[in-house]
């Protein structure tokens, strides 16, 4: 399978793929509807439609409605049909839907991505965009789910990576229409400089004994890239099997094929990880550069990369003015320049800390395109600190939220459950929980099979807390 087909399969994509769970669930393949202002808060008051599916197999009378959005991808039906919560809802006679965020797959206030449609890309609206549909819900439920729904049914939010975010925040403002909220590796804090996302993929490479040479690796291709002379460049992508980039454009292509496995789920039986990473290194007497040009190739031919795939993704200057629709990565880069930051970059030099991404993958790779994709509007640097204090801070003392967080997530410091510790206190009714062993969203995933014993137990701490909410 494919690495990019894998990973879809994991985050809820319609692809083929093989897992655990009831084979029996039905596809709910009907896309539905629902209209939305522009701007909810501003003179903008046209309307759009915003793309939503409905899974009503195993709702009965009086059962809850379970909200789900893909956050920063497209929607499709795995998310009513493939994820934990559709299999939770066959317990609790649930009814599951799923709602796409503004601006991602068919979901789009404004037929463009340009700087001055994306100003209505905003936490606010999004949100409001949520609650305004569960309102319409509560109020008409057989005009919006084509089914008889109690108009007191109980609301949970669910969401994985940053649409955990929008499901912790819609408790935290809504608290009388959703009763709770399981935000599963939630990226709620934002950082700037996001070296930590770099540490957590080398304490997995720790945990598979290759973090050393990994990182070797990485100083011999800086000591060309950053040093080395225009011929010695082009001699490495060949190496590497990369297209000819200036050199940072080169290592940050680099840095995103290193971590391409680094979010896919690990069982008792596998680690994608170690079979694509790791292994090139623990298992042959090559020099770090020559096994990480193996591992370097052999993702981009198991994914079936080409040049112009790899130029697109490396490329800093490719699709700067292209604002068609459905982009998912323009949209996000847009959320990064405006609301938190969080660039992936190598530790400062100063840190003392190994690195596992080249030195030139630092915050002038980032920042520089926040304009050039959107305009001189966009201000540099984005301000982390006003959006940690307004939308971090409204999470403090907000009750029936579950936080859970992979040990392995490279996304884990930028979570409620960092490797050094919580950032919000773990209580009864909100209660945080690190998946030892874990990745990515792992608990709210398709179950796997040989899944890790800390992933059912984050799971049945979450369904025994979704009990008690919505009853």
């Amino acid at each position: 399978m494919r690495v990019a087909t894998f990973l879809a399969c994991f985050a809820g994509a319609a692809v083929g793929c093989l897992d655990g769970r009831d084979a029996t669930i039905p596809a709910s393949g009907t896309p539905y509807w629902f209209p939305q202002p522009v701007d909810h808060f501003g003179s903008n008051n046209a309307t759009w439609q915003q793309q939503y599916f409905v899974n009503a197999t195993f709702y009965k009378p009086g059962g809850p409605i379970y909200v789900h959005t893909p956050g920063e991808q497209s929607l499709t039906t795995r998310f009513v049909d493939g994820t934990h919560p559709t299999d939770l809802a066959q317990t609790t006679n649930a009814l599951v839907v799923a709602i796409e965020h503004r601006f991602f797959g068919k979901s789009n206030p404004i037929s463009d991505l340009s700087g001055s449609s994306l100003q209505y890309l905003t936490i606010e609206n999004a949100l409001e965009d949520f609650a305004s549909f569960v309102r319409s819900a509560k109020s008409h439920p057989s005009d919006v789910f084509r089914t008889a729904v109690s108009k007191n049914a109980k609301v949970v939010f669910f969401g994985g990576s940053y649409s955990g975010n929008v499901a912790a925040w819609m408790r935290a403002k809504y608290p009388r229409l959703i009763q709770g909220a399981w935000a599963s590796s939630a990226m709620l804090y934002g950082r700037l400089d996001y070296y930590q996302f770099d540490q957590s993929f080398g304490q997995h490479l720790q945990a598979l004994g290759c973090a050393e040479k990994f990182s070797q690796a990485i100083e011999a291709v800086d000591d060309v890239l950053v040093s080395g002379s225009a011929a010695d460049v082009v001699a490495l992508q060949a190496k590497l099997g990369v297209p000819q980039l200036t050199p940072q454009d080169t290592a940050g292509l680099l840095s995103g094929l290193n971590t391409l496995y680094s979010m896919a789920p690990v069982t008792t039986a596998k680690d994608f990880v170690y079979d694509n990473v790791c292994s090139f290194f623990n298992n042959s007497s090559l020099a770090p550069i020559d096994a990480y040009a193996r591992a370097i190739k052999a993702v981009i031919f198991s994914d079936g990369m080409t040049e112009q795939s790899l130029r697109q993704m490396g490329d800093t200057s490719y699709g700067l003015d292209n604002y068609a629709i459905d982009q998912p990565g323009r949209s996000w880069y847009y959320m990064g320049c405006t609301w938190f930051g969080n660039w992936q970059t190598a530790p400062p030099s100063s840190s003392g800390l190994s690195r596992y991404r080249s030195q030139l993958v630092n915050l002038s790779y980032f920042e520089p395109n926040c304009q050039r994709k959107f305009g001189s509007n966009v201000a540099i640097p984005v301000d982390v600190s006003a959006y940690n204090a307004k939308w971090f801070n409204t999470l403090r003392g907000v009750s029936n939220i579950y936080y859970t967080s992979g040990s392995l997530d490279i996304w884990r410091d930028a979570t409620v459950a960092t490797s050094t510790g919580n950032l919000l206190p773990s209580s009864p009714s909100s209660p945080v929980f690190t998946i030892d062993g874990a990745t990515h969203s792992q608990d709210l995933g398709e179950k796997q099979v040989n899944e890790l014993a800390s992933v059912t137990k984050a799971r049945t701490i979450g369904d025994a807390l979704v009990v008690k909410w919505i009853k």
